[in-house]
């Protein structure tokens, strides 16, 4: 451990108070007084607007299936990852972690490519043989905003399967317990607040995705147009209050996982 001076201390303090303090609570909190400026008028009247209370709706459907699909897939390619060896294992875990490097933007694009209805690898057979419309429609948003926050919940849970061993699973599976009995009873309870912490930052992650989204959605009030192309759209049209009142809902929803999660958390789990 490096032994420092008090005023170093109190420099690396002040700076690692006022980096924070300008990159995420004083932009926040203009956010909030822009919102409140007028009392709650504004956020009352943004509430009110169907084309926004849609949008909010929609961006809640596509985040929660997102999240359920990512937590189903994310738990299942970590214990695949940590607990079996197989060719190609190197390359599946540097696949996890394509969405953190690759702009949304560009996932959009594959899949308006892939799934578009004129000339689409897939589009053409799903929309007109099965009836499924993917681009422009909620299976596509759905499928952007999974590509996005898929490495979140599997980058949790990866270094607690690793932290603790598979010595009670082999344990349990010798006195006769069944894969399912082992997973249920001895690994989901071990990496509960990993999964809940990946969960958290998948939800966050998919309630404010923007550039994916964009890309396979037509933008049509009411119908494909999730929250953070509202936000996009009020402010682009001077509807600067409504714009502002949204965008702080979405962070109230963030800020509001976060809590949640702290302060149900028990103290002595680390």
């Amino acid at each position: 451990m490096v032994e420092v001076s008090t005023p170093t201390k109190w420099a690396l303090r002040l700076l690692a108070v006022g980096y924070v303090f300008l990159l995420v609570a004083w932009p926040t909190g203009l956010l909030a007084w822009r919102t409140f400026q007028d009392g709650f008028g504004n956020l009352l009247d943004t509430l009110g607007d169907e084309d926004v209370t849609a949008a909010l709706t929609l961006t809640a459907q596509v985040a929660l299936i997102a999240v359920v699909i990512n937590l189903l897939f994310g738990v299942t390619i970590s214990l695949l990852l940590v607990r079996y060896e197989f060719p190609g294992k190197r390359l599946l875990s540097a696949l996890v972690d394509l969405p953190l490097s690759v702009s949304p933007v560009v996932v959009g694009l594959a899949l308006v490519l892939v799934y578009n209805r004129r000339d689409g690898l897939f589009g053409p057979t799903l929309e007109d043989d099965l009836g499924l419309r993917v681009i422009f429609s909620t299976p596509g948003l759905v499928m952007a905003t999974c590509f996005v926050a898929l490495p979140l919940v599997i980058r949790e849970v990866v270094p607690v399967l690793h932290e603790i061993g598979d010595d009670q699973e082999q344990a349990a599976r010798s006195l006769g317990a069944s894969g399912p009995q082992t997973f249920w009873r001895i690994t989901l309870p071990s990496i509960k607040w990993a999964v809940v912490y990946g969960v958290v930052l998948s939800l966050a992650r998919s309630v404010g995705e923007f550039g994916a989204v964009k890309v396979v959605s037509n933008n049509i009030s009411g119908k494909t147009q999730t929250a953070t192309l509202a936000v996009e759209e009020k402010y682009q049209n001077f509807a600067q209050d409504q714009a502002y009142a949204i965008a702080f809902l979405l962070v109230m929803v963030s800020i509001a996982c976060l809590v949640v999660v702290a302060l149900l958390r028990p103290k002595t789990d680390h």
